[in-house]
C-alpha cells in the first residue's frame, strides 16, 4: 500500500507522516505539494491512498472528482480545516471512495481515518457522517426545468455561449437568453459558475465532458 501527502504545507505532512508510519513502512510513503505531482503519483500507483487538503491545492471539485475517476481503486481521505458541507455532499454521494477527517480532530480520529485507509475503508469524521445522513436537499428547480432547458442548461455547463447555444439549436439568440433566465430563476442561481454545479450535481452534465 502506498501513501501520498498531498498537502502544501510541511508541517501538516512531517506530522501526517509520523502517524502513518507505525501503519505503513517509511519507503511506502511520498509526498506532493502540487496538482501536477499528484497525477504524476498517481500515474505511478494507481492503487494508492491520497491523503489531501483539498483546500489547499489548485484544483477544482469537478478537477477533484474527474481525476478520482480515473483511478477507481485509489482511496483518498480528504484532510482539511475546513470543508464546505456543499463540498462533502457533493463527494459523499458520488459513489466513489472518499473518506474525510478534518485538522480540528482529535488526534486518535485522525489515526483512525488513517489506519482505516491502510484497510482499503472509508472513514467519514462527525461531519461527513452528518451530511451523508442530510442527503441531498431537495432542489425546487430541478422539477421544473423543461427538456429544452436541461439541454440549455447542459450546453451552458460546457461553457458555450449564448450566441453559439442559439447556432447549435437553430434558435435565435433571443429565445436562448429567454431561456437562460429562466433557467437561472428557478434554480435560484445568479452566474454560470452557479449553474454549472447544480448542473453537475443533477446529473445533467457527466465527469467525463471534463478533463483537467
Amino acid at each position: 500500500m502506498v501513501f501520498i501527502l498531498a498537502d502544501n504545507q510541511d508541517i501538516t505532512r512531517e506530522g501526517v507522516r509520523a502517524l502513518l508510519e507505525p501503519l505503513a513502512p517509511g519507503d511506502s510513503i511520498v509526498e506532493t505539494s502540487s496538482r501536477a505531482a499528484l497525477m504524476g503519483q498517481l500515474a505511478a500507483c494507481p492503487d494508492a491512498v491520497v491523503v489531501l487538503d483539498y483546500t489547499l491545492f489548485d484544483m477544482s471539485d469537478i478537477q477533484l472528482m474527474n481525476m478520482k475517476q480515473r483511478h477507481p481503486q485509489s482511496l483518498w481521505l480528504l484532510f482539511s480545516d475546513e470543508l464546505s458541507r456543499h463540498f462533502l455532499r457533493q463527494v459523499l454521494l458520488s459513489g466513489q471512495a472518499f473518506g474525510v477527517v478534518m485538522k480540528t480532530d482529535s488526534r486518535s480520529d485522525i489515526i483512525t481515518a488513517l489506519a482505516k485507509a491502510a484497510r482499503g475503508e472509508a472513514y467519514l469524521c462527525d461531519l461527513a457522517a452528518q451530511v451523508l445522513r442530510e442527503g441531498v436537499p431537495a432542489q425546487g428547480g430541478q422539477a421544473c426545468l423543461t427538456a429544452s432547458e436541461r439541454l440549455i442548461l447542459h450546453e451552458i455547463a460546457l461553457g458555450k455561449t449564448t450566441k453559439e447555444i442559439a447556432y447549435a439549436q437553430n434558435l435565435s439568440f433571443h429565445t436562448i437568453n429567454a431561456h437562460r433566465r429562466n433557467i437561472f430563476r428557478k434554480l435560484e442561481v445568479n452566474n454560470v459558475h452557479e449553474a454549472t454545479k447544480y448542473a453537475f450535481r443533477a446529473g445533467i452534465i457527466d465527469l467525463t465532458e471534463y478533463y483537467i
